[in-house]
C-alpha cells in the first residue's frame, strides 16, 4: 500500500453563481437551450481562461496536496475558503472542474446531516446500506453492529425510519457508522457541532482512536481547540488555494493572524454611533505601552495599559467598566473589573466623559495575540453592555522573558516570571562512605 492516503494535483472546482438549476422550462426552451449549449460551453471555457465573468466562482483553484496515510489532519480556513468543497470532491459527491485525485483506501464521510442515509429506511437498514456503500461485507457489518448502535445511543429508535430522527440523532448514527466501519480514510466536516457537548467529546475521542489505528482522518472545523487536540498537522485554505500547511500550532497561528482585526491598538466611535444605552456609551478603547505610546506590539517584560473612554448621560449614575482578554484559541485568559477603584467605588458619577485605565503588569502573558473586549455596567451590575474584540494586543517574548532559552512550545494561558531556587540537600544514598568524608 502507498505511503500516501491522498494525492491531489491541480484540483479546481468552478461554480456558476445565480444559475437557475432545477427551474421548470417549456419544451421549446429546452430545445433552444440544447442547441445553444455548445456555444455557451465554448464561451464559458474562454471566459474561464481569461479569468472573466462575474458569475463564476472558483471554490477550489489549483490545490496540490500529499496527505500521508495514518495521520489525522485538520483543514481550516474562513467561510467560503473551499474546505467543504474539497471534502465533497474527495468523497466523490462533487466532480472537479479540473485536476486529479488519488485515493488509496476506502473512504467514509460525514459531511452534512444525513449524508448517505435514506430517510425512509430505519436506522438498522441504513447501517447496512452505508456499510455496503463503503464496500463492507455483511459479516463485517454484523460484527460491528452492536458497537455502532451502542456508540450512537439511539438503540430505542434503531428500527424507526430515520426521517423521524432529530438532527442530533441523525449525526450520532451517521458518525457511528462512518467511524466504526473501518474506512482507511475518514472525512469529517463541521457537522459534529450539531451534537451535544458530551457526544462531541465522544466523537473527538473516537477520531483520535481512529488516527492511532493508522487510518487517515481529514477534519474540517472552526474549533481551534479541537483541531489542536486532535491533529498533528493542518492545512489552511483561503480563496480556494492552499495558504499554509504544516505543524498544527503554526498553521492555526497563521490563520488567526490573517483573520485578526488588523492589530488595531485603538478603536474610537463618533457620538452618534457609539455603542451603549440611554445611561452610558462607549467612546474609545486604546492600548498604551510602557512609554505611553499607543501601540499593539508589547514586549512581554514590559507593562501596558488599557484605556476606556466612556460618557455618562445622566446626572447621577453608578457606573463601572470591565476588561476581558481572550487568546487566539478563544480561551478567556483574564477578566478584571473596576469596582476596586477607590475614587468611584460605590459613588455616583455626575454627567460627563470619563477615562478608566487598567494597568497590566509585566511578565504575565505568553507570546501571541490577545483580543480585548470591554464591558460597561451600572446600577450595582443590574445592567451592562459588551463590545467584543474592540482591540488587539500582540505580546512578544524576547530574550530574558519567563521562558528563558526554551524555544519549544509551552502550554498555559499566562506565563508569569516566577522565582525558582535549587540547593543541595544531601549526598546520593549509594555513594561510598569514604567518598562522603
Amino acid at each position: 500500500m502507498s505511503d500516501l492516503a491522498i494525492k491531489i494535483e491541480d484540483l479546481a472546482k468552478r461554480y456558476r453563481i445565480g444559475s437557475q438549476v432545477g427551474s421548470y422550462k417549456t419544451f421549446r426552451e429546452a430545445l433552444t437551450g440544447l442547441a445553444q449549449a455548445p456555444w455557451r460551453r465554448l464561451q464559458s471555457i474562454r471566459s474561464a481562461r481569461r479569468g472573466e465573468g462575474d458569475n463564476t466562482l472558483w471554490a477550489l483553484d489549483g490545490v496540490d496536496l500529499e496527505i500521508p496515510a495514518g495521520e489525522p489532519i485538520a483543514i481550516i480556513g474562513p467561510n467560503g475558503a473551499g474546505k467543504t468543497t474539497l471534502l465533497k470532491v474527495l468523497s466523490r459527491i462533487t466532480k472537479p472542474t479540473r485536476g486529479r485525485v488519488e485515493l488509496h483506501g476506502r473512504v467514509g464521510s460525514l459531511l452534512e446531516v444525513g449524508t448517505g442515509f435514506h430517510p425512509e429506511l430505519s436506522g438498522r437498514e441504513n447501517i447496512f446500506l452505508n456499510g455496503a456503500i463503503l464496500g463492507m461485507r455483511k459479516t463485517e457489518i454484523l460484527r460491528k453492529f452492536d458497537e455502532i448502535v451502542a456508540f450512537s445511543e439511539v438503540d430505542r429508535f434503531i428500527d424507526t425510519a430515520v426521517k423521524h430522527y432529530s438532527s442530533g440523532m441523525y449525526v450520532r448514527l451517521a458518525f457511528a457508522v462512518a467511524a466504526h466501519l473501518e474506512p482507511e480514510i475518514l472525512l469529517v466536516d463541521e457537522v459534529l457541532a450539531v451534537g451535544d457537548v458530551q457526544f462531541q467529546k465522544k466523537c473527538m475521542g473516537k477520531m483520535g482512536e481512529v488516527g492511532r489505528q493508522g487510518r487517515t482522518v481529514l477534519f474540517v472545523s472552526h474549533n481551534m481547540t479541537a483541531v489542536k487536540a486532535l491533529c498533528s498537522r493542518a492545512i489552511l485554505l483561503r480563496d480556494g488555494k492552499v495558504a499554509a500547511q504544516g505543524d498544527t500550532i503554526d498553521v492555526v497561528k497563521e490563520y488567526q493572524r490573517q483573520t485578526s482585526i488588523g492589530g488595531s491598538a485603538e478603536r474610537t466611535w463618533r457620538v452618534e454611533n457609539a455603542p451603549g444605552n440611554k445611561i452610558a456609551r462607549l467612546l474609545a478603547v486604546r492600548i498604551r505601552d510602557a512609554s505611553g505610546n499607543v501601540g499593539s506590539d508589547i514586549d512581554s517584560q514590559q507593562p501596558f495599559k488599557i484605556e476606556i473612554d466612556f460618557e455618562n448621560l445622566t446626572d447621577r449614575a453608578l457606573l463601572g467598566t470591565s476588561v476581558i482578554l481572550h487568546n487566539e484559541e478563544g480561551e478567556c485568559v483574564l477578566s478584571t473589573i473596576s469596582n476596586n477603584d477607590p475614587a468611584w467605588h460605590g459613588k455616583m458619577r455626575p454627567r460627563g466623559t470619563y477615562r478608566s485605565c487598567c494597568q497590566m503588569p509585566a511578565s504575565l502573558f505568553p507570546d501571541g495575540p490577545l483580543l480585548i473586549s470591554v464591558v460597561i455596567w451600572g446600577d450595582n451590575y443590574k445592567w451592562g453592555f459588551t463590545e467584543n474584540e474592540v482591540a488587539i494586543v500582540q505580546i512578544h517574548e524576547t530574550a530574558g522573558s519567563a521562558r528563558g532559552d526554551f524555544l519549544k512550545r509551552m502550554d498555559g494561558v499566562v506565563r508569569p516570571a516566577l522565582p525558582w531556587t535549587s540547593e543541595p540537600i544531601g549526598t546520593p544514598a549509594n555513594e561510598p562512605e569514604a567518598t562522603r568524608r
